[in-house]
């Protein structure tokens, strides 16, 4: 059928939703995530009534302090600041206030210490808290390194990197709040013994997919890596140097890692902990999946978001910040998070009673891309830099005003004594205020730009069940366009397909502003970051992106200037990098074009050779041992066969008619990455072990030994001596969602949908 295409982008009020203003995407994300369903999955209750039973659930916080309190008020207080889209909580809240399961928080920090029963205690806390809808973060640090003594057995360490494995299995098969799986992220400390098998954990794909890797650097490491010179790996078990590396090369390491494949990224560790709130609590170890919140050990933190779209008034004909909505936003939003806490049903005890010591909240910012479009201002500019430190020290310095008063009439957070706070006499009610989250889906359900990031593109392409493809265009480029007299439906389709605005024939003042995250050099992102990071209690959530082109020293460049601006971490993505990326455009020089030989336009498969050679690999699976034969002629891999134990019947069948096909798109020139990535992944109810990996089902199983032959296996190229790894192929495999088929793009740490709010996160 004809593709349709309609161009797309008004804000509109749902039906059911009286003066509610939601996108087509918003409605989607809700009905999809957010709203009570019926037994046949169907949306028992309207946008208004979810963000109603948010509200009421949060005012009941005021009876815990005043049994008098006029709790309709406050209730139609926050369900004026939500409705209104000025503010919204964390997915948790909007998803279970007023329900069942009632856990209110999105991030948490567990401790792993070195024994046995620690990290599987952990394991068993992480499935607890995926499946209440809460990400986690651990610090590995703490455990021996590989082949160190264990003393009680006689045996040796496994080290951090192979127990990171069961959580990632754990997180593999728990759906958080069923809606999602989890995420996790990982730390280790640079001056671990096993660093560098951590900083090369996710070399291969398809390993530890459900973790953020970030390594924590001292100040004292950065130090080394100026001078050239060694630094001591410590042994956490007994503090004792086990061995020394060269500071530079380390690095240089991790800027390879980063660079080629996203992972790990970096947190400033001592920079964290020279902010750290409660130092006679402890010391601050690990941070939440994306990186912005650092928490202690059983910490949990509850976030929100004020949308700054929705703070810009005109006076005198002109579009400026408004203050005063701004400041009236903050104190109700502090108010409402302070209220998550008392009326929050915990996964774990433990939790309930350290977030209660120090009643950490984390009130953020999203919409700032478009508050400087509404203000004129192009992101990439030192007025932005100057709004952005200006707004963000206003929203801090409201946000322990109000925590101040509310200190007065509720009390100090329990663990204020000893605090950062005592000892400067300001009262407070919470130990941090302040967080700039990413904000994927809370930003779809607002209509406003991502967090502080910059607009991804100005148009992209979003597909409908029926094939139509729907054009989304930006509100505030779609006005202006239409204003200036440029706009058109084949300019609007061209930055769809993946055009630069800089292209095309368009005012320079348009070309200077709307400016879109790629067009962007990784400077002023670093720049952009540190302004609002100068007033912001924990860290920013904030994705440096690079070209494809961009080379290591880049890379390394960003990271030292992230650690001179005082950031207390940073996250890179070079374009292209991770196997699992789509094109973040739709231009042909972005595409890594298909060679002829590799795929045939007609799809015929070649004879069968009379005589092949091959390998036959066990593999340990649910249903027992399978048995995978790879068998090649003189083109390459041509076949696969396999069989299952002692199976017969259903199962010798399915598993012959799996193997037929891939032999079948073998044998027609599809690459041999393609076919793995199709069995990667694929889960049955029975999950094993093999090799110190999970294997997920017989697919899965299969996959695990063609990927084998990935790396080193070549193809000729029809009418050419040249050879084409198959290898340089993995990166053009992916590249829609999953469940909308939309474009996915790479922001704050994840890749997610702008099409219907589906996050890998």
């Amino acid at each position: 059928m004809p593709v349709k295409v309609q161009v797309k982008s008004e804000i509109k009020a749902d039906a059911k939703t009286e003066g509610l203003k939601l996108t087509d995407n918003a409605m989607c994300v809700l009905e999809r995530r957010y709203l009570k369903k019926d037994k046949q999955g169907k949306p028992s209750e309207t946008v208004e009534d979810m963000f109603r039973r948010v509200a009421r659930t949060i005012a009941m916080g005021e009876l815990i302090y005043n049994p008098k309190a006029d709790v309709r008020s406050r209730e139609d207080e926050f369900y004026n600041i939500m409705t209104r889209l000025e503010f919204l909580p964390n997915s948790p809240t909007l998803m279970n206030a007023g329900r069942e399961l009632g856990q209110l928080s999105a991030c948490f920090v567990l401790p792993v210490d070195d024994s046995i029963e620690s990290i599987f205690d952990a394991v068993k806390h992480t499935a607890m808290i995926h499946k209440s809808g809460g990400g986690t973060g651990f610090s590995f640090s703490r455990l021996r390194p590989e082949q160190d003594r264990v003393g009680t057995t006689g045996g040796v360490a496994s080290g951090p990197v192979s127990f990171m494995r069961a959580f990632d299995v754990a997180t593999d098969v728990i759906k958080q709040g069923g809606t999602r799986r989890g995420a996790n992220m990982a730390i280790l400390s640079i001056d671990h013994p096993d660093i560098m098998k951590f900083i090369h954990a996710k070399d291969k794909a398809g390993v530890l997919t459900n973790f953020n890797l970030s390594v924590a650097i001292t100040d004292k490491f950065m130090q080394a890596v100026k001078d050239g010179v060694d630094y001591d790996l410590l042994n956490p078990h007994n503090g004792e140097v086990v061995s020394r590396l060269n500071a530079t090369e380390v690095f240089n390491k991790i800027v390879h890692m980063a660079w080629k494949t996203g992972d790990p990224g970096i947190v400033f560790i001592d920079r964290i902990n020279a902010y750290n709130p409660t130092p006679q609590l402890g010391r601050i170890e690990s941070t939440n999946p994306c990186g912005e919140q650092p928490l202690l050990p059983y910490e949990s933190c509850n976030l929100g978001s004020i949308n700054l779209s929705r703070m810009v008034t005109v006076s005198g004909g002109q579009a400026v910040v408004d203050y005063k909505k701004l400041s009236r936003v903050v104190k109700s939003a502090v108010r409402f998070l302070d209220n998550v806490i008392d009326v929050n049903k915990f996964p774990l005890p433990q939790i309930e009673e350290m977030t209660k010591k120090s009643r950490k909240i984390g009130l953020g910012v999203m919409g700032f891309a478009d508050m400087l479009l509404e203000l004129g201002i192009p992101y990439n500019s030192e007025n932005s830099i100057k709004l952005a430190e200006e707004i963000m020290c206003f929203v801090n310095e409201e946000a322990h005003k109000f925590s101040s008063e509310l200190a007065v009439e509720r009390g100090v957070f329990p663990a204020y004594r000893g605090s950062i706070y005592e000892k400067s006499g300001r009262p407070m009610r919470n130990a941090s205020c302040t967080t700039i989250a990413p904000t994927g889906t809370l930003s779809i359900i607002a209509g406003c730009s991502s967090g502080i990031e910059p607009h991804f593109a100005l148009c992209f392409t979003r597909n409908i069940l029926d094939g139509t493809k729907m054009i989304e265009v930006n509100p505030y480029f779609e006005r202006a366009a239409k204003e200036g007299g440029y706009y058109s439906e084949e300019l609007i389709k061209s930055l769809a397909e993946g055009a630069h605005l800089d292209e095309a024939d368009v005012p320079a003042e348009a070309k200077e502003l709307f400016v879109t995250a790629h067009q962007i050099v990784p400077e002023w992102h670093v720049r952009i970051q540190a302004a609002f990071q100068k007033c912001t209690d924990n860290a920013v959530s904030k994705t440096v992106n690079f070209s494809r082109e961009a080379v290591e020293g880049d890379v390394a460049e960003v990271y030292k200037m992230a650690h001179d601006s005082n950031l207390k971490g940073i996250t890179i993505y070079r374009d292209g990098s991770r196997e699992d990326q789509p094109m973040s455009t739709g231009k042909a020089e972005n595409k890594i074009e298909t060679p002829a030989a590799v795929v045939n336009p007609n799809l015929a498969p070649r004879k069968r050779s009379k005589v092949t050679q091959g390998i036959t690999e066990r593999v340990t699976t649910g249903c027992g041992y399978i048995y995978v034969t790879v068998n090649s002629d003189e083109h390459g891999i041509c076949e696969v066969f396999s069989s299952l134990g002692k199976a017969g019947g259903c199962a010798s069948a399915q598993l012959e008619s799996t193997c037929r096909l891939i032999s079948l798109a073998l044998r027609s020139g599809m690459e041999v990455a393609s076919v793995v990535k199709q069995l990667r992944g694929i889960r049955c109810p029975s999950i094993a072990w093999d090799d110190s990996k999970a294997v997920l089902s017989c697919a899965d199983a299969i996959a695990s030994v063609l990927e084998k032959h990935v790396d080193g296996y070549t193809q000729p190229v029809a009418g050419s001596a040249k050879t084409v790894s198959a290898n340089a192929l993995v990166r053009n495999i992916a590249g829609q969602c999953p469940e909308c088929g939309s474009i996915l793009v790479y922001q704050e740490g994840c890749f997610i949908c702008p099409g219907c709010g589906y996050t890998k996160c």
